[in-house]
């Protein structure tokens, strides 16, 4: 006989502005650090040159993590119900158009402070992806039974640090973050709306 995982914990419900202003002081936050970090440690950033090629590689990036996202969702369990403890906290309350700040502001201020900076601080090298990565995976931490969600979280950030290194430009890795967000985000919304709209024809 099976045994059933405990569920996450219930957590009080956020509302859209809480959430929204939470984005924006976290983003603001983490560019904070990351432009002190540049100061003291005289730490160049990584470049950002935004082009077609750019634009190209980081979508094509983008729509891979999507892809790979949907089939661990589909197979994993665990970090199905992770995905979605956190997506129900995070964009439950949201409107359509505030996806787009979703998908704005983590992503470029996340990138700018785990790769943009740690990657050069830390080597610029495999080292610096693994200990960036992990990083990056624990500020995804909500609570500890929310561990399959830091380490996907975890692996998405190997793979931003990776294409950062190979192409030596933080837009790659930019529009990569921004694309994922977007679109498992609306895939989500999409998602649980059709689920309301069931429930509601089924009264």
């Amino acid at each position: 006989m099976s045994k059933r995982l405990p569920e996450p914990p219930e957590s009080e419900a956020l509302s859209r502005t809480q959430i929204l202003v939470a984005m924006a002081v976290t983003a603001i936050l983490l560019m904070l650090v990351a432009r002190v970090w540049m100061a003291i440690g005289a730490i160049a950033l990584i470049p950002v040159r935004l082009n077609v090629q750019s634009i190209l590689q980081g979508v094509g990036l983008g729509l891979g993590i999507s892809l790979a996202s949907s089939l661990v969702y589909r197979v994993w369990g665990t970090y199905r119900r992770n995905a979605d403890f956190y997506l129900n906290m995070v964009l439950k309350p949201l409107e359509w158009p505030d996806i787009i700040w979703l998908g704005l502001l983590p992503g470029m201020s996340e990138e700018l402070l785990f790769r943009g900076v740690m990657l050069p601080a830390f080597g610029y090298d495999a080292i610096a992806i693994v200990l960036s990565s992990l990083c990056f995976g624990v500020m995804h931490l909500s609570n500890w039974q929310q561990w399959a969600y830091v380490a996907w979280a975890t692996m998405v950030g190997s793979l931003l640090g990776a294409s950062a290194l190979m192409t030596d430009n933080l837009a790659v890795p930019i529009v990569a973050h921004i694309f994922t967000n977007l679109t498992s985000s609306l895939f989500w919304k999409w998602g649980e709306q059709r689920r309301l709209k069931r429930s509601e024809s089924r009264r």
